[in-house]
Formats: structure tokens, C-alpha cells, sequence
């Protein structure tokens, strides 16, 4: 009877790990990502607080992108900022946004995917004054189906009204970090 509870419990834990065995190996390299002519989306987070909650703010970014190979994508985004911010002679919400076209290069053809890119655009807004931006990006996406995946991406990004002051203002950059889920179709 003991060898009959442990074959059943072998065969069940067979039974169990089928269906997962079979969906690895049919995610083969080429399974997982985007090809020449598809499309991206991506809508991220991020935010910051200190202890009382006095001072916050967050943000939302959202991407949209076109493959122009299997590892490039070029497409435009689109973020908005919110801070709430309390100190001695200041109480105030600031909205703030930015506009930006981006080329991100993808290395590797697994689940994992980091890649490295730049963008170009424009920041406007109640905190800042109105002017270009752009910024070198790197970042990590992660397929967890074969067109789904989560997004982590860090921007250095630095701010310029002429040619001239890009290269000035290159070494006063600040960076951006944002987390989020993004689709190919």
C-alpha cells in the first residue's frame, strides 16, 4: 500500500509539472518579444513621500513604439508630475509634463531584455520653466508572457534652451527612475 501512495503522489506531481514543462519549452527564445513592424505600449510609476506625508509626488509615464527591427523601437512619450509641497513660505500643488521622442536598442532574446537609449523633447509646467530636455536611458524588461512584460527604466536627463547650453547643461542633469507593465502587439 505505501508503494501505491507513492507512485499515485509521483504521478500526481508528473500530472501537476506537464503543463508547465510543456509551456517552457514551447517558449523558446523566439517566442518572448516583439518583431520588425510591432507595436509597444508601456504605462509606468513612480513617486516619493517623506515620513508625515507632507511633501509627495508621483508621476506617470506612458510609451507608445514602434519596432523598427526586433531589437529597436522608436516612439514617443508622454509624462505628467504631481508634487505637493510644504515648507516655511511655501504651500503649493505643481503639475508639471513632458513630451519626448525615445530610441531604445535591446539587447538578448530570453525573458530578460535590458536595453540602453536616448530621448528628446520638451518639459512645461507650474515648477519648471518651459524648455527642451533630453537624456540618456537605460533599463530592463522582463517578459513574463510572450508579449507582456514588466519595465524598469532609469533617464539622466538634463535641460537646454539652445545648442550651446545642452553641453553646459549636461553635468546638472537629474535623474528619473520609473517601474511599470508594458504589450506588444
Amino acid at each position: 500500500m505505501n508503494t501505491i501512495k507513492k507512485f499515485s503522489l509521483a504521478l500526481c506531481a508528473s500530472a501537476i509539472m506537464i503543463p508547465a514543462y510543456s509551456q517552457a519549452q514551447g517558449m523558446s527564445s523566439h517566442d518572448f518579444g516583439p518583431h520588425t513592424g510591432d507595436r509597444e505600449f508601456s504605462l509606468s510609476g513612480t513617486g516619493t513621500s517623506n515620513k508625515d506625508f507632507d511633501n509627495s509626488s508621483f508621476g506617470v509615464s506612458a510609451d507608445l513604439g514602434w519596432y523598427l527591427s526586433d531589437r529597436t523601437v522608436a516612439g514617443v512619450r508622454q509624462s505628467i508630475q504631481y508634487a505637493d509641497i510644504t515648507g516655511e513660505d511655501l504651500t503649493d500643488d505643481f503639475w508639471n509634463g513632458s513630451t519626448r521622442g525615445y530610441i531604445d536598442y535591446h539587447f538578448g532574446t530570453q525573458a530578460a531584455r535590458p536595453f540602453v537609449g536616448a530621448s528628446l523633447g520638451a518639459i512645461y509646467g507650474d515648477g519648471v520653466k518651459d524648455t527642451g530636455t533630453a537624456g540618456l536611458e537605460a533599463g530592463l524588461k522582463y517578459y513574463v508572457l510572450s508579449s507582456t512584460y514588466i519595465l524598469a527604466r532609469a533617464e539622466y536627463q538634463f535641460l537646454f534652451d539652445s545648442g550651446s547650453s545642452a553641453s553646459d547643461n549636461f553635468d546638472d542633469g537629474a535623474w528619473a527612475y520609473v517601474f511599470g507593465i508594458g504589450f506588444n502587439y
